[in-house]
């Protein structure tokens, strides 16, 4: 089945002759770049990623490197998504509004370079969440060949492993802004102090994780079997006193532990129907 879902991605990428990738750096992102650089070869093949105060600096490096390892050409963007309308005061099509905006600098690139086709890494696996922003991907005719061919989640990071990617156990990333509840008004300073919050779980060996900012409420998810490491009192100390100075008053741990789109869980189903793709 893997198989063959890689050979109709390859044929899809062949008939494409030459394509714009909008990279991350990302399993995904990674993933799908290397699969163009394989099909169509160097020169047919254009990298464009997003540097942005939304996404962790550390992933902005990282994808400079990643492109260096598959010897792709790469365009940096700056992108302020504080400046696009609709965003800051962080509704739920709150990602419409930026992948509409984002995409469409893409999609200047592509022609300003000669490019006809702007593709992108969605996978299979991401239909199952609230995604408004498939849905400007789609109305903007950027082609998402990994979902295409019905490719997970799982089959992306398996694969991976054996083209032998340094990122088919990347942890998922995702923007800042889905680390606030919808309705908060999202800042700078915001964005800043939940950045700083993530480095400090990462640099105490956390694997995949996330702080959501509820205004001066920091809450943890971890995955459930790193939970127990926050039964030891000095450890919370440590994690509280370094929160705190960070801004946060209150800090607290989900015992659900991690897992993509918590923050979605408040919408009715009728908020998520609308935005089906």
């Amino acid at each position: 089945m893997l198989e063959q879902k890689l050979s109709n991605l390859k044929q899809r990428i062949q008939a494409l002759k030459q394509v714009v990738v909008a990279f991350s750096g990302g399993v995904d992102s990674t993933f799908l770049l290397k699969v163009c650089m394989d099909a169509l070869g160097r020169d047919h093949v254009l990298a464009v990623t997003a540097r942005s105060g939304a996404f962790s600096e550390k992933e902005f490096i990282e994808s400079q490197g990643l492109a260096n390892l598959l010897n792709a050409r790469q365009i940096i963007i700056e992108l302020d998504e504080l400046n696009i309308p609709g965003i800051l005061d962080n509704p739920p099509e709150r990602c419409y509004f930026c992948k509409r905006y984002l995409f469409n600098k893409f999609i200047d690139i592509a022609r300003e370079q000669g490019y006809d086709f702007v593709v992108e890494g969605s996978n299979f696996s991401d239909t199952e969440d609230f995604r408004p922003g498939m849905v400007a991907i789609q109305e903007l005719g950027i082609i998402s060949p990994l979902k295409e061919v019905g490719l997970t989640k799982d089959e992306i990071r398996k694969a991976s492993k054996e083209m032998g990617l340094p990122t088919w156990n990347k942890p998922s990333y995702a923007c800042f802004f889905s680390r606030f509840p919808y309705g908060e008004k999202i800042t700078r300073e915001k964005l800043k102090r939940v950045s700083e919050a993530e480095d400090l779980l990462r640099g105490l060996g956390f694997y995949q994780f996330r702080v959501r900012s509820h205004e001066d409420l920091a809450r943890i998810e971890v995955l459930p079997e790193e939970i127990n490491r926050f039964f030891e009192q000095s450890f919370r100390d440590k994690i509280t006193n370094e929160f705190k100075k960070l801004g946060f008053t209150y800090i607290t741990l989900d015992l659900t532990g991690y897992r993509t789109g918590s923050m979605n869980e408040e919408l009715k189903e009728g908020d998520r129907a609308a935005w089906k793709n």
